[in-house]
């Protein structure tokens, strides 16, 4: 294995190693692992080799992020960053796209009219400054050295490595310039780590090599089980999004948005615990505040002001009055509580209905999704109303399937628990 860690990103970046001679590099790496110093080593060297957000001095410890591995509904970003805002922080998220069943912020976003994810480092500059966030998407002058790998990785099964894994995320992260960071690592079986021991290795990787980089560092290991929320799909998402920052979303969401807001909060020094962060950040929804900052940031980035004067124009700047997008509602087969609902099984039928993509280049219909009408714990009689599925043409008879399937019933009351397993 080449030893010079930046002679090999180095290479990665200007090109003068081949596509193979990457390959073998990080196939060793996948097969024996790299030792703390040499993962904050090489994350070091992918975050230098591209551009690096500078901010003034009497704000860059307020600099902050979030991320996440993603899964069923979860939009936490959408939400977050405003509300970290609006509570003094300044939030550059740099997003991702959505890739099988996960749906991406960058998505999202774009299923709002005119939203534009192409943030050039001078744009970025400005808004954080005047508004306090904004979500765009990598460009090509951040760690451009990590696109390259990724893209080797991801044809040549070399993802599931926690080193690259961790410099993927954090060269990235870090070349916001942040003060601070929250990784939210999802653990279930709608999730890319499907059990605890995996996702806490993972997030001892991601703390050690944040701290290695002088980035306060935590991860929050949440359940990924049942949906987050109650709607999945790019505009539906959005549209709770909104509902959630006017103080009005689901429980589960409004839990990880405050809690991880909250520990930012405390790691910057704005709070003294978590939950006084994580009040503070509830404030902001109940009082308009993060809203009032989401729409000046969506404006910013290329949406009709217009579109948040009524919730028709919401609507419609969403495409959900498309005439040609069609409704299914599945009714409860017997009474009972919900004890489970399939995330996994759920998010490959909006997957299949056109709302997600196999490849990267897919083309994605920000229309189709599902909302839910109950979640686990609730109590519902036999006929209720328990799902609506946002659909183009007729569902097929499989499709019903597995959705009727996707639900699991108790005749004993059922307790809803919080999403977050730990936070490391």
């Amino acid at each position: 294995m080449m030893t010079d860690i930046q002679t090999f990103v180095n290479g990665v970046t200007n090109g003068s190693l081949s596509d193979t001679e990457v390959e073998q590099w990080m196939r060793n790496v996948y097969d024996n692992g790299l030792s703390v110093e040499k993962t904050v080593e090489l994350t070091h060297a992918m975050l230098h080799s591209g551009t690096i957000l500078e901010w003034p001095d009497e704000w860059k410890h307020l600099v902050v992020d979030k991320h996440s591995t993603g899964g069923i509904g979860d939009k936490v970003s959408l939400v977050l960053a405003p509300a970290l805002a609006a509570c003094g922080m300044k939030c550059p998220m740099i997003a991702g796209r959505g890739l099988a069943h996960t749906g991406g912020t960058l998505d999202k976003l774009e299923s709002l009219d005119g939203y534009d994810v192409s943030i050039s480092p001078e744009k970025a500059h400005e808004m954080v400054n005047d508004i306090g966030c904004m979500i765009g998407g990598q460009t090509g002058e951040i760690a451009p050295a990590d696109k390259r790998m990724y893209a080797i990785r991801d044809v040549t099964g070399l993802i599931a490595s926690v080193p690259l894994i961790t410099g993927s995320i954090l060269s990235k992260k870090a070349a916001e310039g942040l003060a601070a960071l929250v990784m939210d690592i999802k653990v279930g079986r709608a999730a890319f780590m499907t059990n605890v021991d995996e996702a806490r290795t993972l997030a001892e990787s991601i703390v050690s090599t944040g701290a290695g980089l002088g980035i306060s560092t935590r991860v929050t290991l949440t359940e990924m089980d049942t949906p987050l929320g109650f709607a999945a799909g790019n505009a539906l998402e959005v549209l709770e999004s909104v509902e959630t920052l006017r103080g009005a979303g689901p429980a589960d969401l409004e839990e990880l948005v405050c809690i991880q807001g909250g520990v930012l909060l405390h790691a910057t020094g704005i709070c003294e615990t978590v939950d006084e962060g994580a009040y503070k950040i509830h404030d902001s929804l109940i009082d308009g505040s993060a809203m009032a900052v989401f729409e000046e940031m969506c404006i910013a980035q290329g949406v009709k002001q217009s579109t948040f004067e009524s919730e028709s124009n919401l609507l419609a700047a969403l495409g959900l009055l498309d005439s040609a997008l069609n409704t299914t509602e599945f009714s409860a087969s017997q009474p009972g509580w919900i004890a489970d609902i399939d995330a996994m099984a759920l998010g490959t039928v909006v997957l299949e209905l056109g709302g997600g993509r196999r490849n990267l280049g897919d083309e994605i219909d920000a229309g189709v999704g599902f909302v839910l009408d109950a979640h686990v714990g609730s109590l519902l009689i036999e006929g209720e109303p328990w799902i609506t599925i946002y659909h183009r043409g007729e569902l097929s008879n499989e499709h019903r399937e597995i959705i009727e399937d996707a639900i699991i019933f108790s005749n004993d009351a059922v307790d809803a628990e919080s999403r977050i397993i730990e936070i490391i």
